[in-house]
């Protein structure tokens, strides 16, 4: 179990992450969302030991990040954004060497490294030198030696960068049974591959932490969209049934707006637009996914 209680951690005078709290469970794969700054880098680099909170804890089952780092760090297996790699090395020479920092006993490395290679897939390119290699390899060789010492948390930054359809879905099963018994923390910008491989999500915005939610029940607000030939917003804001109405696009004279509104006020809807004397073009419930829930907390924040 990983629990982090009210993390936070300065800059100077920029908070980079202010007051998070989350716990992960063995066996789960949650994946951590935010725009560039929004504090996932330092939460993650704070997680492996790199960097010190600034306020708060970071516990790992009966230890601590700063009374039992080293005890943490043991194990944890780690993918950065960019890999730093021996770009000189052989794949199977580098993968013994980090085997050996790893702190997996001689007699076993050979295994080790075998099963690694197995589940990424990188036989065929054990005898390469890594600087040889595409990007996509390249980041298969830093998720093998993230799994070398077979870790109890997992932690992968943008693990899917560099890699070509066929590649990604095989990093997605990867990720699955990695889960089989370990943690899985999975930092991205791409929504679909959280919204296809996680079973939870934690979206930061401005170091905050502003959704914690499993993927199969995430918040938001219900709602519909619709499409309009001309300008409905009058129309549209004095309807009862409307709480809020915002312009989301314009494209064409055809404006899409998202309404604050039950799904049983479509009908009335529809009819206001029509005694409006305005072209109806779509009418549909808003979408509570990953993208919209995205979309909507970083709206507040533009808005607000």
């Amino acid at each position: 179990m990983l629990e982090v209680s009210h993390l936070s951690r300065r800059y100077g005078e920029v908070v980079a992450v202010d007051d998070v709290s989350f716990r992960i469970d063995r066996n789960e794969i949650v994946g951590l969302l935010g725009h560039n700054g929004a504090g996932k880098t330092t939460i993650m680099k704070m997680l492996t030991g790199y960097l010190e909170p600034g306020d708060g804890t970071i516990r790992v089952d009966d230890l601590e990040i700063g009374r039992d780092t080293l005890a943490i760090q043991a194990r944890i297996g780690y993918l950065p954004e960019n890999c730093p790699v021996w770009p000189e090395m052989a794949v199977a020479d580098y993968l013994d060497y980090q085997a050996a920092l790893h702190g997996v006993a001689p007699e076993r490395r050979a295994k080790a490294v075998a099963s690694a290679v197995r589940r990424t897939a990188l036989a065929d390119k054990l005898s390469a030198p890594i600087h040889t290699l595409s990007r996509g390899y390249r980041q298969r060789v830093g998720v093998a030696q993230a799994l070398l010492h077979d870790p109890d948390i997992v932690i992968l930054d943008e693990p899917t960068n560099g890699l070509d359809p066929t590649q990604i879905r095989h990093m997605r099963e990867l990720i699955r049974d990695l889960a089989q018994h370990a943690m899985v923390i999975v930092s991205t910008h791409i929504l679909q591959e959280v919204q296809a491989v996680c079973d939870r999500v934690l979206i930061l915005r401005a170091g905050k932490l502003v959704v914690d939610s499993r993927i199969d029940a995430l918040p938001g607000s219900a709602g519909l969209v619709v499409a309009i030939e001309g300008d409905a917003a009058d129309a549209l804001r004095h309807l009862p049934a409307v709480s809020r109405c915002d312009l989301q696009a314009d494209a064409g004279g055809i404006r899409e707006y998202r309404l604050d509104a039950p799904a049983a006020a479509a009908p009335s809807i529809a009819e206001a637009v029509m005694r409006a004397g305005l072209k109806l073009h779509a009418l549909r419930a808003r979408r509570n996914d990953l993208e919209t829930v995205f979309a909507e907390v970083n709206d507040e924040v533009a808005h607000g």
